[in-house]
Formats: structure tokens, C-alpha cells, sequence
């Protein structure tokens, strides 16, 4: 089974990353960090030599960093079963105060970098019937959060693709997902003095994930939600 994680290096994307490749998988993995993306490589090698990682440091919000990791995969792996568009830009900021970049910046990284990934690899999944695309979206594609108003609308725009690829990819036997996670401990509330259980842990997104892998054939879960029990901080 091969399978493509993108942000691979930190938070959700890491904990994909961890279970999927205890589970057996073949991974292609990316990130921006050079330094971080290598040593992670090399740690799976090490764990798992029976398996096939391979890794190319990548801006996915720079198109031509984009391509050249799609042709990268494509010379390493036949086809995927599963893709994983985890990676994902957080700049809090309002709309009417923010300048124009910020969108920008946000909508190449959250929504241009999933959306070229599934087309490539959708066509490819579309033509064998069989494979999953995973989108991380977030609560904010449900309910806006005013302190970052243009994350919000990229994550409103990646809960629209992953619907549209799900009704385009149905009849051809590929499972679409969308995760929804609420506030979740990564790097971005790094400095925050507050408890875990205040928050949704990676290794929860990743079991949610590894459940619908595991799940028959037939079976498609359109969206998985998972917020804190107190609610989001």
C-alpha cells in the first residue's frame, strides 16, 4: 500500500505519518524543512527496512516545488492508494485589517496545493477504481473564526473541494474524506499555558483516519469531525 502525506513533519501530518507506516505502508512524505523531513525519513527507514519512504523537501504553496514532488512520487511509486493533503498555512488575522498577501499566501497552501494533488492522483485512482483522498480541513470550514478570517475562507473553500471530489469520484470507486478537526495541540499553540485535555492530539486525527482505511469496501465516511470535550480554546 503506498500512500502520500504532505506537512509531514509536525503535528497531524507526523501522526499520519507514524501510524501509517507501523501499519505497512510505503510513504511518500513532505515538507519544507529540509533538515526535519530527512531525519523523519531516516528514522522509518530504520524502523521499518522492509518498507519504502521516500521524501523531497517542498513548498506546497509554490506550484513548480508542486510538480517537481508529483514527478518525484511518480518515479518512485506506480500508483497510491491513499493521499493525505495535510499540509496547511495558519495566519490569524481579520479580513477588512489584513493585507491583501494573506489570503494569497493561505489559498496556495490550504486549498491550490490539495487541489492539484487530487488531480493528479485522483485521475490516476479514478483508473484503477480503487483509492482515498483524506483532506485536512478544519472546524473553521464550519464555523468561522473572526481572529482569522481568511484561514477560515480557504478552509470553507477545502471542505467545497473535497464535496465536489467526493460526488465526482463515487462511481468510480474512490472514497473521499474530509477531517474536520477542532483545536488540536500542535506548534501553533506552542507558548499557550494550557492542559493537553484542552485539546484535540494528533494521534486522535490519526487513529480517525487509520478507522476509515480500515472500514469494507462500500463504506465512506464524508466527514469526520473531532473537537475538544470542552469545546474549542
Amino acid at each position: 500500500m503506498n500512500a502520500l502525506i504532505t506537512g509531514a513533519t509536525k503535528g497531524i501530518g507526523k501522526a499520519i505519518t507514524e501510524h501509517l507506516s507501523a501499519i505497512g505502508f510505503n510513504l511518500a512524505i513532505c515538507a519544507r524543512n529540509e533538515k526535519e523531513l530527512y531525519e523523519l525519513n531516516s528514522k522509518l527507514i530504520k524502523l521499518y527496512p522492509n518498507q519504502q519512504f521516500i521524501s523531497l523537501p517542498t513548498d506546497c504553496g509554490d506550484k513548480n516545488e508542486l510538480i517537481r514532488f508529483t514527478k518525484f512520487v511518480l518515479e518512485h511509486f506506480q500508483y497510491l492508494d491513499v493521499l493525505i493533503n495535510n499540509a496547511g498555512m495558519f495566519i490569524p488575522s481579520t479580513i477588512l485589517d489584513e493585507e491583501s498577501e494573506i489570503l494569497d499566501k493561505q489559498m496556495h497552501v490550504n486549498v491550490y496545493s490539495a487541489y492539484y494533488l487530487s488531480k493528479v492522483f485522483g485521475k490516476q485512482m479514478r483508473d484503477r477504481k480503487s483509492g482515498h483522498i483524506f483532506n485536512i480541513c478544519s472546524i473553521a470550514s464550519k464555523n468561522p473564526v473572526v481572529a482569522a478570517g481568511s484561514y477560515s475562507v480557504t478552509k470553507f473553500a477545502l471542505l467545497g473541494l473535497t464535496k465536489v471530489l467526493r460526488d465526482e469520484l463515487m462511481a468510480h470507486k474512490v472514497k473521499v474524506t474530509a477531517v474536520l478537526p477542532g483545536s488540536t495541540l500542535t506548534d501553533s499553540w506552542a507558548g499557550m499555558k494550557l492542559p493537553s485535555n484542552k485539546f484535540v492530539h494528533p494521534d486522535d486525527v490519526a487513529k480517525a483516519i487509520l478507522n476509515c482505511l480500515q472500514m469494507s469496501e462500500g463504506a465512506n465516511v464524508d466527514e469526520i469531525v473531532i473537537r475538544p470535550l470542552g469545546g474549542d480554546v
